[in-house]
């Protein structure tokens, strides 16, 4: 047995806990999301199955249990430079187990994930896998696998991340973070009721690493023998604390409850027992313990230099009480090759052993973890880029300063407005000021202006001139609110397999932010996530900001996640999002080819109500512009919407599921299946400056996909001498009649097709009185007065089996009067 355990333990390649954090040259902390349960997944630290709640990471592969959160190493992704990082070749970031079972080495071709034990490596940005005996021989540079032409590359993105947590700087929502502390909060109030039995063999002790875990009352169970020895303890206090350190350089101190209210610990507990006087229990047994770090006269620290372009990980040196900053700098920097002194956050005349011992008074394990770093004396420049959103649109950047000053009281010393996006009514505020930028961050949250809240959001700043000329990354969009909760999912998935900062949760600030992130870029794509009404607001935001993207004519994929999905249906990216591979979406994002689509301005006008009107208005509402890219219906068809609209308002819990949402549908269809409008006598059309006489129809329907209600096929697809055969990309509109719900329902089974009446690209509809008005399934009641619709018809380029949107505008062909 012996034989046997020795030969597996010359295989062992993975380091433990205790030692993996002094392993990571450069720390990056983890971005903890709520708790949830995870089916065969493992803990990396433990290395036990999940099976209660526990937390993962939502930029990288690792599950931790809630009791093993507080040891995860910190080695997560860097995706971003932080005024010091500065190569630009990238390793294979590993990551170990939680591999499905069909998992193949790369190395040697053969099996490693395995869904019963933590086993196999994962790089987390190219994907590739390997034994744990395996990823040490693979080439160490990761050149980010299959979707390297879309990733963000990390050395090309900035971000002075410091005073702000994960969450922000990746823009993930602020109720994940409140879930996941009242998670680890339940765990902490479940142990805390623990006492020491005293009537058994074994005793069950509270064990604190320092005063930060006794003013959080945090702490670790350990369980030992009544007759164990000092050392025994300690030896169990180190282990669960994951301490591989001799254990001869800890003691224990006892305290009592009325010891967690002080704020000075080591005071109250002068009196330590000697470790060699026998057993820790005497008759009065304590309620908790606190391990110590004995002093010492010396210490040996190791030095790592702060990602300067040397061989060495770190400096090993011995200091004593005599020991200072500057004396240190100067014995190290020869060590290094660097003969000009550095300069240090420390004082240059600190005394190094005090330091340490402040810090083993904190945390024991803290001081475990503790590094001291070396950086070289440049003088770089704090920047931070927050995006405010939510104020009143079209103002001078002179007025929304006054704004700023009056709502947030901004410093102007440290704060101005770099970007101002008036449409919008946003503005990006550039601050030289690490607090100033948290203080302005944690205001806005609390702040209304004109009765609209307003939004702040964490931006990068992506470095053009850095990204590879074959590089076009992909912009991503996710609607969360879509497709139940697989919108969630799908953040998660994107997040993970490229840079977080090229995902947007558009619940968190819109779109705006992704397209002023990816400004400066030359080349880029974008993909979004969500339904017809999604991509409309998307493209719309697009529309609007197009003249101020180096890229202007970025291509546009779709993922639907809605009900009808309408556009991802035409495009062939399917009738709705199932559950498919993430990383093959993004596979057929990156093989798809370009075609390019019509888009439509409509011009929604009622200051002149028409002659003859029955319900004029005595106050007309103001002209508003919309964009439409699927179809723009008035009648029954935007009155069904408009009813399911009202219905959604009402109870918006229900409305999760395509099942539901389309019963719904069905259900107010049939409220409405005996109702007669007449809407041929309500409106008049002219199509291409010409009077169009309309036949006895309930229904008009202006469409610019074959796609309508789901799927069906409106136009029809009989050939028809009068009409030019339909195209997305003809520069024309094909007007369409429905004479009620019964027809509606026929055309939607099949077995009937839309009534034509004309196509064109310039359209005037007129109309009498109220009618409901609907485009790309946003609905309203328009009052009396005319409606627009003016075409912008590009050429056609291909169109394959996957495609991807070019919007691109050009003079229409009939100019409106």
């Amino acid at each position: 047995g012996e034989e046997l355990l020795m030969k597996c333990l010359k295989n062992v390649k993975i380091p433990c806990s205790c030692i993996a954090p002094s392993l990571v040259r450069v720390p990056v902390a983890h971005c903890f999301g709520p708790p949830g349960h995870y089916k065969r997944k493992f803990c990396t630290v433990c290395r036990k199955s999940l099976e209660s709640p526990a937390f993962r990471c939502e930029v990288c592969e690792l599950h931790v249990h809630t009791d093993c959160i507080l040891f995860a190493c910190s080695d997560c992704r860097q995706c971003h430079q932080d005024g010091h990082l500065d190569h630009d070749t990238y390793h294979h970031h590993w990551r170990e187990g939680n591999l499905s079972s069909s998992a193949r080495c790369e190395v040697c071709k053969k099996t490693c994930g395995s869904s019963e034990v933590l086993s196999g490596m994962r790089c987390e940005w190219c994907g590739i896998l390997a034994h744990a005996a395996c990823y040490v021989i693979v080439t160490p540079e990761c050149t980010f696998g299959r979707l390297r032409n879309m990733i963000l590359p990390p050395s090309c993105v900035q971000l002075f991340s410091r005073n702000f947590s994960k969450l922000h700087c990746f823009r993930i929502s602020e109720n994940l973070q409140t879930e996941s502390v009242s998670g680890a909060s339940g765990k902490a109030a479940l142990m805390c009721p623990c006492k020491v039995a005293i009537h058994c063999s074994k005793q069950t002790l509270k064990i604190f690493d320092g005063n930060d875990a006794v003013k959080r009352n945090q702490f670790r169970l350990i369980s030992v023998p009544r007759i164990a020895k000092n050392e025994e303890v300690v030896e169990a206090a180190l282990r669960a604390y994951y301490i591989n350190d001799d254990q001869q350089e800890y003691e224990l101190q006892t305290f009592t409850q009325q010891v967690l209210l002080s704020d000075d610990v080591i005071n109250r507990n002068d009196a330590v027992e000697d470790s060699n006087l026998g057993s820790v229990f005497r008759e009065s047994v304590p309620e908790a313990w606190i391990i110590r770090a004995k002093p010492k006269d010396e210490e040996v620290i190791r030095i790592y230099p702060a990602w300067l372009k040397v061989g060495m990980a770190y400096v090993s040196l011995r200091v004593n009480k005599d020991s200072t900053v500057q004396t240190v700098i100067k014995e190290v920097l020869p060590l290094l090759g660097r003969q000009v002194i550095q300069r240090m956050v420390l004082d240059n005349q600190e005394l190094i052993l005090n330091r340490l011992k402040d810090i083993r008074k904190t945390s024991v394990r803290q001081m475990n973890q503790t590094r001291f770093y070396i950086v070289e004396n440049s003088k770089s420049i704090v920047q931070v880029n927050l995006f405010v959103g939510g104020l009143p649109p079209q103002l001078s950047p002179e007025e929304y300063t006054n704004i700023l000053k009056e709502e947030l009281a901004i410093k102007t010393n440290v704060v101005s407005v770099s970007h101002v996006y008036q449409a919008q009514g946003a503005v990006v505020l550039q601050i030289s000021c690490f607090s100033e930028a948290e203080r302005i961050y944690m205001l806005v949250k609390d702040t209304v202006v004109n009765d609209k809240p307003l939004n702040a959001v964490v931006i990068p700043a992506v470095m053009a001139s850095k990204i590879p000329r074959n590089c076009c990354p992909l912009l991503v969009f996710v609607n969360p609110k879509s497709g139940g909760l697989k919108g969630r999912d799908l953040l998660y998935s994107f997040r993970k397999l490229l840079n977080p900062h090229q995902v947007f949760e558009l619940t968190n600030g819109g779109p705006l932010p992704g397209f002023h992130t990816f400004s400066k870029v030359p080349s880029f794509r974008v993909l979004v996530c969500g339904g017809d009404g999604t991509v409309g607001w998307v493209l719309g935001a697009l529309e609007e900001i197009r003249h101020k993207l180096v890229c202007s004519e970025p291509s546009v994929a779709i993922l639907p996640l809605g009900t009808g999905n309408d556009l991802g249906r035409v495009l062939r990216w399917g009738a709705g999002y199932s559950g498919e591979d993430p990383y093959s979406i993004l596979v057929s994002v990156d093989e798809a080819d370009d075609v390019l689509m019509d888009r439509w301005t409509i011009l929604l006008d009622a200051e002149e109500p028409a002659e003859g009107a029955e319900n004029g208005i005595a106050e007309p509402e103001p002209p508003k512009i919309v964009q439409m890219n699927n179809y723009c219906g008035l009648g029954i068809d935007a009155e069904l919407s408009l009813d399911f609209h009202h219905a959604r308002e009402e109870e918006p819990g229900k409305f999760n599921s395509r099942f539901h949402n389309k019963g719904v549908y069905v259900k107010v269809g049939l409220q409405k299946i005996s109702h007669t409008r007449n809407l041929h006598k309500d409106i008049k059309l002219q199509v291409d400056q010409h009077e169009v006489e309309l036949p006895s129809i309930e229904g008009l329907i202006f469409i610019n996909i074959p796609s309508w209600g789901s799927g069906a096929d409106l136009w029809g697809s009989e050939s028809d001498n009068r009409f030019e055969k339909p195209r997305i990309d003809d520069g024309l509109l094909e007007v369409v009649g429905v004479t009620g719900v019964v027809h509606m329902g026929q055309v939607q089974g099949g077995f009937r097709s839309g009534i034509r009446i004309a196509q064109g690209s310039y359209f005037r509809v007129t109309l009498l009185k109220p009618i409901p008005v609907q485009v790309d399934g946003e609905p309203w009641i328009q009052a009396p007065g005319q409606i627009i619709i003016s075409a912008a018809g590009p050429k056609v380029l291909a169109f394959l089996k996957r495609m991807i949107l070019i919007f691109k505008k050009i003079v229409p062909k009939h100019q409106p009067k």
